[in-house]
């Protein structure tokens, strides 16, 4: 990187923390007095506070509504993207094509390194991690809606809600089962089913990474008597280091774990063993 690049870098950077402090300033800063960081855990887990209507039908988790509006502007770039970028691509990439062809080889290469079977895979794992890169990344906008207490919160993100990291753990070891039954057979369920704390141990790894980062968070906004921009700044690492490092970790396991359970067990075939049994027949019978 040039000393240019890396001063164009440096200035984009505190231009968005610049705009995340005004944001901070304006909507009336870390609202301390609202939630306490007891509460902020306690209604991760256990959803007993905070309640968001859904369209007047139901009462949900915040966490639902954020993987309702990612869901759909992954779906909605997705299209975007198939439409009127793919058809465009060249020879020789422009950048936003050698963005996208940099990160889908991550995921083919990653597939394809721990399987032999690595079709579905490498979609899949594709789209978790962009999932859990994009929903992390989500509560950093800072959407506000009113719960059914009456007061405004910022909607979380997907994976920070115990129920959402559950339901990405157990697909995960869904995906994995597959491809122990597309390589094995029934035996692959039996295969899978060897790690059976599998699913608890994905879903909760990645929950307690990703609500560890928004209680640092929440810690540095209540507890620091310093001014707006060392919250702001130290939120934004946070969340990007957490988005990235658990994408990477969960794709990884499972693309680890499918392959392991998709290999196929290799036995010796059953003529050759017979055919010592006969020479060691015929020696003794010549002895």
């Amino acid at each position: 990187m040039t000393k240019k690049e890396r001063n164009k870098a440096i200035l984009i950077f505190s231009v968005i923390a610049l705009v995340f402090m005004v944001g901070s300033i304006l909507t009336g800063g870390g609202g301390g007095e609202e939630e306490s960081i007891q509460t902020v855990m306690r209604d991760a887990v256990m959803h007993d506070v905070n309640k968001v209507s859904l369209f007047g039908i139901k009462d949900v988790n915040p966490a639902l509504i954020s993987g309702f509006i990612v869901s759909g502007l992954m779906i909605l770039f997705a299209l975007f993207c198939r439409i009127f970028v793919i058809p465009r691509f060249k020879l020789v990439p422009g950048k936003f094509q050698l963005v996208l062809e940099t990160v889908v080889g991550i995921f083919d290469g990653m597939a394809k390194g721990n399987s032999h079977i690595n079709g579905f895979l490498g979609a899949y794992i594709f789209a978790a991690g962009s999932y859990i890169f994009t929903g992390t990344l989500f509560e950093l906008l800072g959407v506000q809606v009113m719960t059914t207490g009456g007061h405004p919160i910022s909607l979380p993100a997907p994976m920070a809600d115990v129920n959402g990291a559950i339901m990405m753990g157990c697909l995960s070891y869904l995906v994995i089962m597959s491809g122990g039954i597309v390589g094995n057979g029934v035996k692959g369920i039996g295969k899978t089913l060897k790690d059976f704390s599998l699913p608890l141990s994905l879903s909760f790894r990645l929950f307690g990474a990703l609500i560890s980062g928004a209680l640092v968070t929440e810690l540095v906004y209540y507890y620091t008597a310093m001014s707006y921009v060392v919250p702001v700044i130290v939120g934004v690492l946070f969340t990007l280091l957490h988005a990235l490092i658990q994408a990477y970790v969960l794709t990884m396991l499972t693309s680890l774990f499918y392959g392991e359970v998709s290999e196929k067990v290799v036995k010796p075939p059953k003529e050759k063993r017979r055919g010592k049994k006969r020479k060691t027949i015929v020696k003794e019978q010549t002895a």
